[in-house]
């Protein structure tokens, strides 16, 4: 029988309500969690660790990489087979993409959660947590990077992002769909989709912040950023990835001084191009030396570029992280 590291880490999954004032809170232990899975004794030996009790919004970058080395240490033992980590779904997609892009093993490693707390009825936690550690022992799960378990579907860490506020499946992979389904306590899946990088880390050393375009905006939110010493900025461009003219040269002052620029597409699907060359298009913004963030939501584009500036500060090779295989530079 194979050997299930779970890691509790918080999230509505360990929360019910407090009747004093009226909203989920975190309550339940791991143990208690692991108490609901009925069962799942018969399908792997499972250890319990706690890391943390952190609401989503309270994980930080750092936080991630910490967890990430917590993990690696679990999935380097010989007797561990996989690994499940519970998570607040607010910002599990991207401490799930960090952990994909900075842990080095084969080994199955499963983020799920819950979308209703312990004191609402149809509480998912039991559930999802007993398909990721289904999926956890599953062969067909090895070497595909970190995957995330919800509501019987399975996604990849670097595709996926939480799509809805409240569904059980909130979680949805844009332009694709899901990569397999857990189906009467089996894993099955419908199409490849492996680890996309490893960029190994010791470190969180790259202030990144995101910016969303909108019409008419200018450039002052870049000027700040610029004026606070980030490394790095992510804008979530509009469409195909175009600006507002008044935004350009915001950009060029930032690209002068060496900052980072990813643009991304705040279009929930489809990916950024340099397709239009009039003030603003994508081609002018290629042509400054903005880097193209292909499909990417804004969010894990930013993890993406956190771990990238703590790796290197070569924006050559920054380029190449995000574009290799994707444009024709």
């Amino acid at each position: 029988m194979k050997k299930i590291a779970v890691v509790f880490n918080g999230g509505t999954i360990s929360m019910k309500v407090d009747p004093r004032i009226k909203a989920a809170v975190p309550s339940l232990t791991g143990e208690e969690i692991m108490s609901m899975v009925t069962g799942i004794e018969s399908f792997a030996d499972i250890e319990s660790y706690t890391f943390s009790s952190l609401p989503g919004p309270h994980i930080t970058p750092e936080i991630m990489l910490e967890l990430s080395k917590y993990v690696q240490k679990l999935v380097d033992r010989q007797d561990v087979d996989g690994v499940v980590v519970t998570h607040g779904t607010d910002s599990l997609e991207e401490t799930a993409y960090l952990l994909d892009l900075t842990l080095n093993t084969k080994k199955p490693v499963i983020f799920t959660g819950a979308m209703r707390s312990g004191s609402e009825l149809g509480y998912d936690g039991p559930s999802n947590l007993a398909a990721s550690i289904c999926t956890a022992i599953s062969e067909e799960s090895k070497d595909r990077g970190v995957l995330v378990c919800f509501n019987g579907e399975l996604n990849s860490a670097w595709e996926v992002t939480k799509a809805n506020s409240m569904a059980l499946n909130a979680f949805k992979t844009p332009n694709f769909g899901p990569i397999g389904i857990v189906d009467n306590n089996r894993v099955i899946f419908y199409r490849n989709s492996g680890k996309e990088q490893h960029i190994p880390i010791s470190n969180i050393s790259a202030e990144v912040s995101l910016i969303k375009c909108a019409a008419g905006m200018d450039s002052r939110l870049i000027d700040f950023f610029i004026s606070q010493g980030d490394k790095g900025i992510v804008i979530e461009a509009m469409g195909r990835g175009n600006i507002p003219p008044k935004m350009v040269g915001g950009i060029q002052r930032a690209i002068e001084k060496d900052i980072a620029v990813v643009i991304v597409s705040r279009c929930f699907e489809g990916r950024v191009f340099d397709s239009y060359g009039y003030h603003g298009g994508g081609k002018e913004l290629r042509n400054l030396g903005v880097i193209f963030g292909d499909n990417m939501p804004g969010q894990k584009a930013r993890i993406k570029l956190i771990t990238a500036l703590s790796f290197t500060n070569d924006l050559k090779v920054i380029k190449e992280i995000f574009e290799r295989g994707l444009y024709n530079n």
